[in-house]
């Protein structure tokens, strides 16, 4: 399928702020596949043995990145998207400028930014433990996670977002949102 007739979202945000959510709605309501920045971390743990918990998918990731080039994983992505085949494609998790170089260039790109309050973000992050350490954590040792490299970059990205999503309400309004963010880029196409 050629890359043009594609609907590319990227989606940026900070920890627990709803991509996921996101990402996962657009695929089971309209369709698509979806390609996480952190899945390759997660692939070269789990093949080393070595837990998979924030700081050391943040430390794999820097370490990647000073050795082969700030922009590996944006080519690897920019790859995976350009050789899908479904017309809706999910760019999850962007954390750095550098993530975007490569895809923001492919037809049908959009970057989206979903924003939430600090403290719900929080009990997300505590009540979904998709890392070892989540379930654990305190308030203040996510506050100082918020401070890492990763997460800094993120407010400088959503500035060039075509969309910003409120994820501080229920499931119903981020799901409207949604819908129309799609809605509005499948017409577009």
């Amino acid at each position: 399928m050629p890359t043009n007739n594609k609907l590319i979202l990227g989606i940026t945000g900070n920890m627990a702020a709803g991509k996921s959510t996101i990402t996962e709605y657009i695929k089971e309501h309209h369709g698509g596949v979806s390609f996480r920045y952190s899945t390759m971390l997660r692939d070269v743990l789990s093949r080393i043995h070595v837990e998979e918990t924030r700081d050391n998918l943040q430390q794999l990731s820097t370490f990647l990145r000073s050795t082969y080039g700030e922009d590996l994983m944006s080519k690897v992505i920019a790859e995976d998207v350009k050789n899908a085949t479904d017309t809706i494609i999910i760019v999850e998790g962007i954390r750095r400028p550098s993530d975007v170089t490569y895809i923001k260039e492919i037809p049908g790109f959009h970057l989206i930014a979903v924003t939430a309050d600090i403290k719900k973000r929080f009990e997300r992050i505590t009540q979904r433990s998709e890392n070892p350490d989540d379930q654990t954590k305190t308030f203040e040792t996510f506050e100082k996670e918020q401070a890492q490299e990763t997460e800094g970059k993120i407010d400088e990205i959503s500035q060039d977002a075509e969309v910003i999503i409120d994820n501080n309400g229920n499931l119903e309004a981020l799901y409207t949102q949604i819908d129309n963010v799609v809605s509005k880029y499948s017409s577009s196409k």
